[in-house]
């Protein structure tokens, strides 16, 4: 025997077999074609074979090859798990076949390696001979590089033997494979295991027929028949829709012809309406120039009367320094005398104290002289009664007797008697007075407390009242407990809002915005807040105003809520440096959840919450307040009763419960009936209480009354004889010895009158003296009073004259002013003149542009631009009526070219078409011929093939076609029995059925074309003696074929194989311990 080419495969980069090159000398030469190297023995064949093939993290191998194929048979020999179904699964997949023609999945993406983002199939064709593709820029061999990536992308990059990229795009490489022949998705070019397995098993008639047809290209062949029959019957019925269509046109051009010959007289009209617009665009031109005449003159004639107001203007403007001149003038002489009266007003001051003081020490000595005299007056009385009495006693002395005496002591002890009984009875009176008058004082103040109690009391059921009011209101809105007009407040404030009446919509009551964290704080947030929680806020002033005017419609009686004004922030304020922080208790700010920024600053700014803490236990809030080491940046704290705390103060809470800020409104308005009703049983005792001491204050008053009455009665008894009691004392005996003591008052008396009289005259002689001096002081008074009185009403005339000159300044300053204004006014008008001109200019200049884009050469129009526009409008009008009944004369030119045009266009069209179908049908005729005279050659092909290669085992065997249902039926006589005894291939043991197969290939490739075959595990189910046989019979068919490339993939050993030069094995090296199973997994 002759020796055999065995080429092991290796799986290290940097070897190479035959015919393929190092990837740096691919580097090198990446500019320039490599020479080919072939390997002794192999045979040149067409291009499209596969040269070599590597696999990287394809299905489950990391890397498999490079794998170098032979020109003509090659064996890839390898157990399961080495490499050979992936190698013809990457071969399909690099060429551009789907997933389904591979048998191995249903996704590109389950082609890359577990764990892997990517896998890389490297293909090289060769491309030599004159089938090559390109070969100026691909040379020798094509090298196609597929990158799958884990989301089942793929792309390609296609390049030369030397490694340049020549393309990326799929249509090259469908170019390529059409070039080559190559139909990796024909099972006749690769015929996996799973396929050459159960086509003939479990494939129907219909199914083999359509196989047959698939592997021999006819299907293909067919279905562009059918499009081609499809297409021409579509195209015969445009044909038909197009013939009425033609018709159509030619009537639309037939009329577009005769409207466009009656054109001569609108041209005419046309020639003379571009002539008056001529005209007009410089009729117009020539009237603007016109315009502008009178404007340039009346600016001219501004300029010059501009001069007439300057004139003016310094005329005044010179009166106007005259009067303030003389103003300032007048005004240092009215600070002259000014100065004058304040040097004067001193001196003048003095003798005015100098005066006062003189008549003050005149008045006292008047009083003295007036004094001395009624001092005399007084004396002179004494005197004359004290002379009487003396008389008197003296009389009454003479005429004294005995029996006088008895009778005086007599009415005496009567008249005392009389007096004690009197005084006794006046003494119980006024005890008794005064227990009356106790008793109403008493009486009195107890009623006042009483009253004062009851009117607390009152106040109190009815505030209770309106609470019990609000409360029951607020079951259904907890608005009402902030007032009861408070809902229609807010419905209103939110009206006005949306009408846009405020900038900013108010916040409030601000009561109804917080809520608490704790309910047990409930009333100590609230009498901490007081009114706060009644407040509204505005951030404006005018806001505030609108605000105040609904508050007033609404609640026109009553006490209104207050209202905040400042401005909202969008933040809350940073209270971290200075407020509060306690480990164990919290801030009111703390303890209230506020969702708006604007009512927790308001709170802040006008209550400071952050620094007022909370507790609970009073005398826990004392302790820690108190002790002498308050909290820091802490002033004030509250306990949940409401007591408030101080650090050196506290004060309890006259509020027993939460109003606005309760949790449980049944139970407040619960408590609030309770509390009512022993407030009306405690008013009702307080009222009789009242009413018992108002009658008993009565009666007390009645009685005092009565007891001042007996009184009155009783003293005045008792005066009277006191005064007759005195009566009768003063009637004793005069003894002699009593004038004595009265003469010696009298000699006293004299003596002092003496004394007095000469007091008299000397205080009269001084207070002559001091009216003197006094009338001196008073003269030198009213003369400086009377010089400073001239000089002021010298001033004053000076100030009358200086307001009239500052009524003349200001006369002449306002005729300035009046000049000025006129002036700027002028200087207004003259600018806006210029302006106007101007830009009339600048109009004048476009339209002589836009006359000379009508007509270039200045035309001299005697006619009025309105006449001529009466004759462009009267002409327009004309050729608008010609125009309506004939049409316009450019869409009439242009839709009776575009009918021609189009016409000729469509009646070309048509002829062409028809021709192509008259054409089309010619051919398809002879094509349908002669594909059926293909069909029947390749089925005779076919069938007498496989009887052949049946032969060759001693079986026979039997093609039906039937072309007319598109059935195949293939029966096989293993070669015992009779001819009648052929049976169905599914009831062939393994190995008759493998050869069969193998029969049949090798019968569709005698009749079909291509560069490569591949075949998997074609042997797998034979005997020794069927494989044998099978492998002669591929061999003698590579052998007829040595242009060609077959890949046989087997894990049965090649080694009974015949050594030749055509044939080369591949022998894959052994899986990895678990590669086999995960390759089985992955298939």
């Amino acid at each position: 025997m002759s020796k055999r080419k065995i080429s092991p495969v290796s799986f290290t980069p940097h070897k190479r077999g035959p015919g393929q090159h190092d990837e740096n000398e691919d580097e090198e030469g990446e500019s320039q074609l490599c020479p080919q190297v072939q390997s002794v023995g192999e045979v040149l064949s067409d291009a499209g074979i596969v040269e070599s093939i590597t696999l990287k993290n394809f299905m489950c191998h990391s890397f498999l090859g490079p794998i170098n194929f032979g020109s003509n048979i090659n064996f890839v020999v390898g157990r399961n798990g080495s490499g050979k179904s992936a190698i013809l699964t990457a071969l399909i997949v690099s060429l551009g076949g789907n997933v389904q023609a591979t048998s191995r999945g249903t996704s590109l993406k389950g082609f890359v390696k577990i764990g892997e983002s990517s896998a890389n199939v490297s293909i090289t064709l060769r491309n030599r001979g004159k089938d090559s593709y390109k070969p100026e820029l691909y040379g020798p061999a094509i090298i196609v590089d597929l990158r799958l990536t884990h989301d089942g992308v793929r792309t390609y990059k296609l390049k030369s033997k030397c490694g340049q990229i020549i393309s990326t795009k799929k249509e090259e490489l469908t170019s390529i494979l059409d070039n080559f022949n190559i139909q990796v998705n024909n099972p006749m070019s690769v015929l996996n295991q799973e396929m050459s397995k159960n086509f003939l098993q479990s494939k129907g008639e219909g199914d083999k027929y359509r196989f047959f047809m698939k592997a021999t290209q006819l299907e293909q062949m067919r279905e562009d028949f059918i499009h081609i029959k499809t297409t021409k019957h579509i195209t015969e019925d445009k044909v038909g829709q197009h013939s009425e269509y033609l018709k159509e046109l030619k009537r639309k051009y037939l009329e577009r012809e005769d409207r466009y010959k009656n054109l001569s007289s609108i041209d005419e009209m046309h020639t003379k309406l571009e002539e008056l617009q001529k005209q007009m665009a410089w009729a117009l031109v020539i009237e603007m120039e016109k315009a502008l005449e009178p404007m340039k003159e009346k600016l001219h004639a501004n300029k010059q009367s501009t001069a007439k107001y300057d004139e003016k203007v310094e005329e005044w403007k010179n009166k106007v320094k005259e009067a303030e001149k003389k103003c300032n003038q007048i005004q240092e002489q009215l600070e002259g005398i000014t100065q004058q009266v304040q040097e004067l007003q001193p001196k003048c001051a003095e003798l005015k104290a100098e005066a006062q003081n003189h008549n003050t020490l005149l008045k006292s000595s008047e009083v003295t002289v007036h004094r001395c005299q009624v001092s005399l007056r007084d004396l002179e009385k004494d005197k004359a009664q004290l002379s009487s009495r003396i008389n008197d006693l003296q009389l009454s002395i003479n005429q004294a007797t005995g029996s006088a005496r008895q009778a005086k002591d007599e009415s005496m002890q009567r008249i005392q008697c009389q007096l004690e009984d009197l005084n006794h009875q006046m003494s119980t009176l006024g005890q008794q007075i005064n227990q009356y008058q106790h008793a109403s004082s008493r009486a009195k103040e107890e009623h006042g407390t009483i009253r004062k109690d009851y009117d607390i009391l009152k106040r109190s059921m009815d505030a209770n009242s309106r609470n019990l009011r609000i409360m029951e209101g607020s079951r259904s809105n907890r608005l009402r407990r902030f007032g009861e007009h408070m809902p229609a407040l807010l419905d209103a404030i939110q009206d006005a809002h949306k009408r846009g009446q405020f900038k900013h919509k108010p916040r409030g009551p601000l009561g109804y915005l917080i809520k608490l964290k704790d309910p047990e704080q409930a009333l100590a947030v609230e009498v901490c807040l007081q009114s706060l929680l009644h407040t509204f806020t505005c951030d404006n002033y005018d806001d505030e105003k609108v605000l105040k005017g609904l508050m007033a419609k609404i609640m026109a009686s009553g006490r209104r809520p207050p209202i905040i004004t400042s401005t909202f922030l969008t933040k809350v304020h940073d209270t971290r440096k200075r407020a509060l922080n306690h480990p164990d208790y919290q801030s009111v700010l703390q303890t209230l959840e506020m969702e708006d920024t604007v009512v927790a600053n308001c709170l802040i700014d006008q209550r400071g919450i952050e620094n007022i803490l909370l507790i609970k236990n009073r005398a826990e809030a004392c302790r820690v307040m108190m002790s002498g080491h308050p909290p820091p940046n802490c002033y004030q704290a509250f306990s949940k009763d409401g007591d408030q705390i101080f650090t050196n103060r506290c004060y309890a809470s006259e509020q027993t419960r939460a109003n606005c800020l309760s949790g449980d409104v049944e139970e407040d308005i619960r408590h609030l009936q309770r509390e009512l009703e022993t407030q009306q049983a405690q008013a009702l005792g307080l009222q009789q209480q009242m009413r018992k001491l108002d009658e008993d204050f009565k009666q007390n008053e009645k009685l005092e009354k009565g007891a001042h009455m007996e009184m009155k009665i009783a003293n005045d008894s008792a005066t009277k004889h006191r005064l007759e009691l005195s009566d009768l004392q003063n009637l004793e005996e005069p003894q002699l010895e009593d004038l004595k003591p009265l003469e010696e008052d009298l000699k006293e008396i004299v003596e002092k009158i003496l004394t007095n009289s000469r007091k008299c005259e000397e205080a009269r002689a001084r207070t002559s003296e001091l009216k003197e001096n006094y009338d001196r002081a008073e003269r030198e008074y009213k003369q400086h009073k009377e010089r400073v009185n001239t000089i002021v009403e010298e001033a004053d005339v000076i100030k009358e004259e200086l307001t009239k000159v500052d009524e003349d300044v200001m006369k002449c300053k306002h005729h300035k002013k009046y000049y000025d204004d006129k002036r700027s006014v002028h200087l207004q008008s003259i600018q806006e003149l210029e302006a106007t001109l101007q830009s009339k200019e600048q109009e004048l200049q476009a339209n002589i542009s836009k006359a000379r884009e009508i007509w270039p050469e200045r035309l001299e129009v005697e006619r009025t631009a309105r006449s001529l526009d009466t004759e462009i409008s009267r002409l327009k009008v004309k050729i608008s009526t010609q125009q309506e009944q004939e049409g316009d004369r450019g869409e009439i030119i242009r839709e009776y070219r575009d009918a021609l045009a189009k016409y000729k266009n469509t009646a070309q069209q048509m002829k062409n078409l028809n021709m192509f179908i008259k054409s089309l049908d010619r051919v398809m005729n002879q094509r349908l011929k002669v594909f059926a005279d293909l069909r029947r050659f390749l089925s005779a092909r076919c069938k007498y093939f496989f009887n052949s290669m049946l032969a060759q085992r001693g079986y026979k065997g039997n093609m039906i076609f039937d072309h007319k249902n598109e059935t195949l039926t293939i029966s096989v006589q293993p070669g015992r029995g009779s001819e009648s005894d052929s049976i169905n291939m599914r009831s062939l043991s393994g190995g008759e059925r493998s050869f069969s197969t193998v029969s049949f290939v090798l019968s569709l490739w005698a009749t079909t074309e291509a560069p490569f075959r591949a075949l998997d595990e074609f042997d797998v189910y034979m005997d020794m003696v069927n494989r044998r046989i099978s492998l002669d019979m591929i061999l003698h068919v590579a052998e007829g074929q040595r242009n060609r490339q077959f890949i046989f993939l087997t894990p049965l050993s090649m080694s009974s194989l015949p050594e030749t030069e055509r044939i080369t094995i591949l022998r894959l090296n052994d899986p990895q311990r678990g590669q086999e199973n995960q390759d089985e997994d992955q298939s």
